[in-house]
């Protein structure tokens, strides 16, 4: 009688575990679409999301797909028109997308997407080839003021938070922003070559893109955007070589137009229970990310505030036209 109700018993356990897995945990197959080429940081946010996803059992797949062209414009444009009521894609997106589509007046908006989570931020850095004959930013700084022509910055795709950071660099150092010298790249790759092969002055990107680079010596890091030192790290604020600039790259995740609010649901607990897991946090440890995780009602909140504030930036710069 014992061995029958043990039985029963652990029938009845293996049940209600059955019963309590979300159903996201044993379904969930997503398509994660990121608006840029390889190698830079969306799509490198989204194949961790990927794996992360995957380690943890949030997913039982996620397939990534690049789409690459003008800052995300061209993806949030196939996004809102392709996956309507889909509520198993999703797309990476972030500072850089909110600059683009207002720069290139992009009749497809963040508006018409729906708002899932804030994911990390990221410290920005300016660099320079090891043989550069700048050494500091202050060194850059006269080199901007000097001839702003001749100081060419390669970073993402205009309007994003490289280029945004180019023109309050050139702001924060007294000369004309509007006239920075800026080289646009759709994936880290391009730049990066750029950069190592002396095509440019100064490079610009997130703190994680050129460390290791930064590490093996190819490449100089001059000063990084964070307000203060980076704890373990000898690289030099802005802030602290008197220029005051200090600025952090967001990335998020949404979902496309259209989907229900418990399609919504499914996919905001799939990434909350992400973002708690420990595949993630190992992930933001190893790319230097920081978690910056904001879900829900005031992500959305958010979302529309940073398109207010990002695009008055860049107006403020002459990157935008009123």
């Amino acid at each position: 009688m014992f061995r029958f109700s043990a039985r029963l018993a652990g029938a009845a356990v293996a049940l209600i575990l059955a019963v309590a897995t979300p159903a996201f945990a044993q379904q969930l197959e997503l398509k994660l679409m990121a608006p840029a080429a390889p190698g830079g940081g969306w799509d490198q946010t989204a194949r961790s999301m990927q794996q992360a996803m995957v380690a943890s059992s949030v997913a039982r797949s996620v397939q990534v797909v690049n789409v690459p062209g003008a800052g995300g414009s061209v993806g949030i444009a196939q996004f809102v028109n392709g996956a309507k009521g889909d509520g198993n894609q999703l797309m990476v997106n972030g500072f850089v997308m909110v600059g683009a589509l207002a720069m290139n007046k992009s009749p497809v908006t963040l508006e018409q997407v729906t708002p899932i989570a804030r994911l990390t931020e990221e410290i920005q850095v300016i660099v320079v080839p090891a043989n550069s004959p700048i050494k500091t930013a202050q060194d850059l700084a006269a080199a901007v003021k000097a001839d702003i022509a001749k100081v060419t910055f390669a970073g993402g795709s205009a309007g994003g938070v490289d280029h945004v950071m180019a023109a309050l660099f050139a702001g924060a150092v007294g000369a004309d922003a509007k006239k920075i010298n800026y080289i646009p790249f759709s994936g880290g790759g391009e730049s990066l070559a750029a950069i190592l092969g002396g095509k440019v002055t100064a490079g610009i990107s997130g703190l994680s893109e050129y460390e290791g680079q930064i590490k093996s010596g190819k490449l100089r890091a001059i000063g990084v955007t964070s307000e203060k030192r980076i704890p373990g790290s000898d690289i030099p604020t802005f802030r602290e070589q008197g220029i005051d600039l200090v600025i952090a790259n967001w990335r998020s995740v949404v979902a496309p137009p259209g989907i229900t609010p418990e399609q919504r649901k499914t996919l905001s607990d799939a990434v909350e229970k992400m973002v708690k897991s420990d595949a993630w946090k190992e992930i933001l440890k190893q790319k230097g990310w920081e978690d910056a995780y904001l879900g829900g009602d005031a992500f959305a909140d958010f979302l529309k505030k940073e398109t207010v504030r990002v695009t008055d930036v860049l107006r403020s710069v002459g990157l935008v036209k009123s």
